[in-house]
């Protein structure tokens, strides 16, 4: 029998069991019941992870994660001078916004503050956005690699450092390409963590660069990339997005910069990289790598120590890349 031909049979006690409660008291219970089941948060060796889609996401999501990514935001907007999208769209033109992987919110609450004629829309594996927002701004629960269902095509899609956490990329910027609007933007701010120093100051061996492979290593079990940043140009080209640009910026991991500005970013940097550390590793070198748990603490504490030394002078870079679907 087709799904068509299926007779669907109607509950007896549907309409006259008081019971049951009203339709709105039994979307009330439900609501209820699967944010419970969005925020029974595991807790991993003291740090707070997604319930949804728990393991897609090897960060947590706890306030120490929160406040990091909020001063991550701001590290970007002193790279960008404030901006927080370089695609050419006119404001008059910009009415629907999505923010894939929004974190706390901080992006999509100030562009929402900043286009009132917007509406913006973010998404996250866990609801821990701020309840106070503009009228303009909503958020959901959704995971980005899932099948996107979206009915209206957005003016602009944004996404921001997912380093990391996504397995498909041609697939997740295909459905960006298809819920983008003909003449409409998507916009991608990623890193290359690979750390560099222009005077040599760096060297192969250094604990930082340890650690970071080994969080290669990891990624790669997982069949994420942990460096996008380079690779967002070609991406956006072949899923059939044109006038696509790319710019790098430099971004300094401490203040050591003459320049005010850079030493200000490094130092931003830093104190936001410091605080990350048990949040890059917990998970990743435990579940994934199967180390144990001090042994993640002895190279953190390593590479804390190198990071707030002033012998080396680490950068890494940062892309921001966006093209246009055609109309």
């Amino acid at each position: 029998m087709s799904s068509s031909e299926q007779h669907i049979e109607v509950d007896a006690g549907f309409e006259t069991d008081s019971a049951v409660g009203s339709i709105e008291d039994q979307l009330s219970a439900y609501s209820q019941s699967l944010t419970s089941s969005v925020t029974a948060y595991p807790i991993e060796n003291g740090r707070r992870y997604h319930a949804y889609k728990d393991g897609a996401y090897f960060m947590p999501n706890d306030e120490n994660e929160q406040d990091r990514l909020d001063l991550l935001h701001h590290m970007v907007m002193l790279v960008t001078g404030k901006q927080h999208f370089f695609a050419p769209i006119k404001e008059q033109e910009l009415k629907r916004v999505l923010d894939v992987g929004t974190g706390t919110g901080i992006w999509a609450i100030e562009v929402a503050d900043k286009y009132p004629d917007a509406q913006v829309l973010g998404n996250d594996l866990s609801p821990v956005q701020p309840n106070w927002v503009p009228p303009n701004v909503k958020f959901e629960v959704d995971d980005a690699e899932a099948p996107w269902t979206h009915a209206t095509p957005f003016d602009l899609i944004f996404a921001r450092q997912l380093d990391g956490s996504i397995s498909d990329w041609p697939a997740l910027i295909g459905n960006m390409f298809k819920c983008t609007r003909p003449g409409g933007w998507t916009e991608l701010h990623l890193f290359d963590t690979h750390y560099r120093s222009d005077d040599g100051s760096l060297k192969p061996n250094a604990h930082i660069n340890q650690f970071l492979a080994t969080l290669e290593e990891g990624c790669k079990k997982l069949g994420k990339e942990l460096y996008p940043g380079p690779l967002a140009e070609g991406w956006l080209k072949d899923a059939g997005f044109v006038n696509v640009h790319s710019r790098m910026y430099k971004i300094p991991l401490g203040p050591w910069p003459k320049d005010p500005k850079m030493k200000e970013i490094g130092l931003v940097n830093l104190m936001q990289y410091l605080d990350g550390l048990e949040a890059f590793s917990f998970r990743m070198f435990t579940n994934v790598l199967g180390w144990q748990l001090e042994e993640v603490k002895v190279i953190n504490a390593k590479v804390r120590e190198e990071l707030k030394s002033k012998s080396i002078h680490p950068y890494y870079t940062f892309f921001v890349t966006y093209g246009q679907k055609p109309e």
